[in-house]
């Protein structure tokens, strides 16, 4: 499991553990890790010997490691120059140990000359705050002008980005990896953020027992995954395994009650009831279902209850909304249902609610627009979880998980672009209801519904247009996938 942390927890665990090192231990194990990672790259585009390499220096910690850095590889035989945004500001020992390895200082990017085959960008650590000032983005451009097809390395991370929060204000580097030191922050798996820091790679510089639990986020991998998808034992029958309700589909979107049993079927439980208006359509894909004419309470039982893609707004989706929102099994709302709600009777629900909005249903949620949402989406779902104390999915980039307790933000890994496209979220819907009904908690069923949906769209999609449909047929492979590891 990938873990972060904000840059007070980082800071401090580093503070207790400067005092059990030597002065200057920490940024020397940074620079080593990010000098190798540099060395790879580098070898990947031929060899360390003779490349060119730029640094964009910043004051403080963040150029030190960068200056450390340039100088390791200057000892390996590259060419290395270090711009410095603030040559006042500049690390001092770290500039010292730079210009004895054979590193240059050069005053301005006309300065560098020739090609380039890689850029180190250390203008400003995790402590940077609002965007890179003016001098920086001038700096930046005229790089960028100059060597735009040129690699990029980040130094923690992007220089310009949000490190607690993922929000970028302003103009930010756009790196291709980003080598960070410690631990993850969340930033580097928050979109905006996420989408400026590239391929990540983590440096060990010892902070793991520093390191309180629990973390402020955590991106689950295919072990952590594995460990919480249900599976039937000798004994199992279709009830005893879990039965969800899918209440979804109009007559004028029955194709929304087909997808969400279509990801129902595929979540875990043992069986599948549906009621609304596209019992016809639901029959007729997949004739396994149990419908029922409603409404919803008279059903049958049920484990957990899905409500909402294609619902419509209509008389008869409000009534099956509060009559779903008074069973005391675990809800899941989306779409449609998600603008019928009742903010109190979420939350006083003695049983769990899951929410599952995409960033324009946020903003309708918290009353604020969907710009706002889309750039601090942290924020939004943890007031989401909050408000309405319930679990929320936030659908997005970055698939975001929350829980109004104090428990870590969970953020998926796996989503693709394809993803967005109609009715991937009914399937999403009936996958994790079904997940819910097999017997997980909301936090789990919602993360690791995530993880599949995302993961069956990348098996199917295979960097072309995939259906909402292809990503339902895509989520036994995904799981299997996920089981063997």
């Amino acid at each position: 499991m990938r873990r972060a942390y904000s840059v007070e927890t980082v800071r401090a665990a580093e503070a207790a553990l400067m005092k059990r090192v030597p002065e200057g231990a920490l940024m020397q194990r940074a620079a080593a890790g990010l000098a190798a990672a540099c060395g790879d790259l580098l070898r990947r585009g031929g060899r360390v010997y003779g490349a060119r390499v730029l640094l964009l220096v910043g004051g403080g910690d963040n150029g030190g490691d960068a200056l450390y850095a340039g100088a390791r590889l200057a000892r390996r035989g590259a060419g290395v120059r270090a711009l410095l945004v603030s040559p006042d500001r500049a690390h001092a020992d770290g500039l010292a140990a730079f210009l004895a390895a054979g590193g240059q200082v050069v005053d301005k990017p006309d300065d560098v000359g020739g090609a380039l085959d890689l850029v180190v960008d250390g203008i400003t650590g995790i402590g940077g705050r609002g965007g890179l000032r003016e001098d920086a983005v001038a700096l930046l451009r005229a790089v960028t002008r100059d060597h735009g097809r040129t690699p990029v390395v980040a130094v923690d991370l992007p220089s310009g980005v949000e490190a607690d929060s993922g929000e970028v204000h302003g103009e930010a580097v756009r790196a291709d990896a980003t080598v960070t030191f410690g631990t993850y922050k969340p930033g580097l798996l928050i979109d905006p953020a996420a989408e400026h820091a590239g391929a990540l790679r983590l440096v060990d510089i010892g902070l793991g027992p520093e390191l309180p639990e629990p973390p402020d986020l955590e991106a689950l991998q295919y072990a952590d995954v594995a460990a919480l998808l249900p599976v039937p034992g000798g004994e199992s029958d279709k009830y005893s395994r879990g039965v969800v309700g899918v209440v979804a589909g109009s007559e004028r979107y029955p194709g929304a009650a087909v997808l969400a049993v279509a990801g129902a079927l595929r979540g875990g439980a043992g069986a599948v009831r549906y009621v609304g208006p596209g019992a016809d359509a639901v029959i007729a894909r997949f004739p396994e279902t149990l419908v029922h004419a409603g409404p919803p309470s008279e059903a049958g039982r049920v484990q957990a209850w899905v409500i909402g893609p294609g619902l419509g707004d209509g008389r008869w989706a409000e009534e099956a909304v509060a009559d779903v929102l008074g069973a005391d099994v675990p809800v899941l709302v989306d779409a449609d249902g998600l603008r019928l709600l009742e903010p109190e009777t979420v939350r006083t629900r003695t049983a769990a609610t899951v929410l599952t909005p995409h960033a324009g249903e946020a903003a309708a949620l918290l009353g604020v627009a969907r710009e706002e949402v889309e750039a601090g989406r942290l924020a939004a779902v943890r007031e989401l979880a909050a408000r309405y104390r319930a679990t929320v999915l936030l659908k997005g980039s970055t698939t975001l998980v929350a829980e109004a307790r104090d428990t870590p933000v969970r953020v998926n890994p796996t989503g693709t672009g394809w993803l967005a496209t109609a009715g991937s979220g009914d399937v999403l819907s009936g996958l994790t209801g079904s997940l819910l009904a097999a017997g997980l908690a909301p936090r789990d069923a919602a993360s690791v519904g995530a993880y599949l949906h995302g993961l069956a769209a990348r098996h199917n999609s295979d960097g072309a247009p995939v259906s909402a449909q292809d990503v339902a047929d895509g989520i036994p492979a995904a799981w299997r996938d996920v089981r063997a590891g």
